[in-house]
């Protein structure tokens, strides 16, 4: 089943390989795999072609799919011979296509070139320690809650809780949320993970301590409990590097074309040619 796959998705990618830029294997690492009336196919085709499949592909051994990915490389060189042959490399509509390819292609390189320079360790590990820096000061809390539809039940409940009633109890047999099986435990968060005016109540309270009034959000009244307070640990550096790379990747990106944007002289026009208003 992988080789069906492959072969069919690789097709896609195979206008791809010889105009992709991606790192070149060294000539002793870049065998000859193929040939195809003459035509050698090299073993770096083949990696820039896994490159390109979806990142689950990315990661299983090459040789796994070997078979297909050779077989893809064939029929598009014997594809594009043939394309030379009926001279459609010199028709207008191929010219036409060609010039858009370009463009996409000296588009992703200079992109790259940015993201490269822009991308470096030191550059990752400021922007660990400014994230760093905002979580230190960050707390948790551990908390539980009942949710009534009404604030004459939460009342109710308050003066039973006050009156030494289990609380963890007394959720299981009349909380509404999806927490009550649990006792109404909510486990620890941090701030910006709940409504508004629940987090303002919970982080308000003292460990052992209860709301005196009921709570009202968007999904009925509670009544809040919180078991326990703690500093938030923060992700190592390992862990989110991808994730700031991304980061970085993108902002670069971005500010790389507004940069272009802003020295430009750009003109828009509607879709029968006409200047649109500034």
């Amino acid at each position: 089943m992988i080789m069906q796959r492959l072969t069919l998705g690789a097709a896609a990618l195979a206008v791809s390989l010889s105009i992709t830029p991606g790192g070149v294997l060294a000539a002793d690492d870049d065998p000859v795999v193929a040939t195809v009336n003459g035509t050698k196919i090299l073993k770096s085709m083949l990696v820039t072609a896994q490159q390109l499949l979806p990142e689950q592909y990315q990661k299983i051994p090459l040789m796994q799919f070997y078979p297909a990915l050779v077989d893809t490389v064939i029929d598009m060189k014997l594809s594009a011979a043939d394309a030379r042959k009926k001279r459609l490399h010199e028709t207008k509509e191929f010219k036409v296509l060609m010039s858009r390819v370009e463009d996409q292609m000296l588009q992703r390189t200079v992109l790259q070139a940015e993201v490269d320079k822009a991308l470096t360790e030191e550059a990752l590990k400021r922007r660990y320690d400014a994230l760093i820096a905002d979580e230190k000061s960050s707390t948790e809390v551990h908390a539980r809650h009942i949710l009534v539809k009404t604030k004459e039940e939460a009342n109710d409940i308050i003066e039973q809780l006050q009156n030494g009633a289990s609380f963890e109890v007394t959720a299981k047999e009349r909380s509404t949320g999806p927490s009550a099986t649990s006792g109404g435990d909510l486990g620890f968060f941090g701030k910006g993970q709940m409504v508004p005016e629940f987090e303002k109540a919970a982080f308000s309270l003292r460990k052992g301590k209860f709301t005196d009034t009921p709570v009202k959000t968007q999904f009925g009244w509670h009544i809040i409990k919180l078991e326990d307070r703690r500093k938030s640990e923060p992700p190592s550096f390992e862990s989110i590097k991808q994730k700031l790379q991304t980061e970085i990747s993108q902002e670069t990106g971005a500010e790389y074309v507004s940069g272009l944007r802003k020295e430009a002289k750009i003109e828009r026009f509607d879709l029968d040619g006409k200047p649109l208003p500034k």
